[in-house]
């Protein structure tokens, strides 16, 4: 069996694109700080979408609000049409060269230095904390979470890490393997996608079916906005005059 093989076969053997069922880790990547809850229906106690303030885009809470799989073409087609509740403008997300500057690098790598591989912006990595890959990035920073092989791990030999996989999924549910919305320029027939179960970022054949996540460039939804100053202290001094009015009256 080549390497090319023996890739494709760990990778099905880790869950290709099983969903994760994981509860939020308090403490665990930075998720609690980067992420603001936005309300995309008009209820201002539940959030449909957080606002990710590192990568300045905003994530359906629901990962597979399609609540299907589709082949790359349809997955596109579906974000780029979705419209929830007025609100429009939706992508899958994207993924530039990690070194920002080999546009769509075939090689394989463990230590998170190719787009291929495992670790990609992992913490301890070359390029930690790159937000060249929207989806590597949430998985390895913003959720903390931890790729099947060690970012010491050469390829084609694997040291699997302790705590790997998706140990966290934040405030997100049914997170899902996942088309991303950027082709792999050699081929016109593979697309990029992030595999959610063990971190792996690969190619895929566009007419195969995968989860699609939506997600919209800037900041979209409304939040819980606190009482500004202003009023706050109009409204003080509103109840002060009251009550002196009161006193007099007394």
């Amino acid at each position: 069996m080549n390497k090319q093989l023996k890739v494709l076969a760990l990778i099905a053997a880790l869950g290709f694109s099983g969903a994760a069922n994981a509860a939020p880790v308090s403490g665990q990547g930075t998720w609690e700080t980067t992420l603001q809850g936005r309300d995309l229906d008009g209820n201002l106690s539940t959030f449909e979408a957080y606002y990710d303030t590192a990568l300045n885009i905003t994530w359906l809470a629901n990962t597979n609000y399609a609540g299907t799989t589709m082949t790359w073409a349809n997955a596109n087609t579906w974000a780029s049409g979705l419209n929830i509740n007025g609100y429009t403008g939706w992508r899958l997300p994207t993924v530039s060269p990690v070194d920002g500057t080999t546009a769509d690098d075939a090689t394989i790598a463990y230590n998170g230095t190719e787009d291929r591989g495992y670790n990609v912006s992992a913490p301890g990595t070359l390029y930690a904390g790159s937000t060249a890959s929207e989806m590597a990035h949430m998985f390895y920073n913003t959720l903390g979470d931890k790729g099947y092989c060690t970012p010491t791990s050469v390829y084609p030999s694997c040291t699997n890490q302790s705590g790997w996989g998706p140990t966290n999924t934040g405030p997100f549910s049914n997170v899902q393997s996942s088309w991303s919305a950027t082709e792999y320029a050699p081929s016109t027939s593979s697309a990029w996608f992030f595999n959610i179960s063990s971190g792996y970022q690969n190619l895929y054949n566009k007419p195969n079916s995968l989860s699609a996540w939506a997600v919209h460039s800037g900041d979209v939804g409304a939040s819980a906005v606190p009482v500004p100053a202003a009023v706050w202290l109009f409204g003080s001094g509103l109840l002060g005059l009251i009550g002196v009015a009161r006193r007099k009256k007394a």
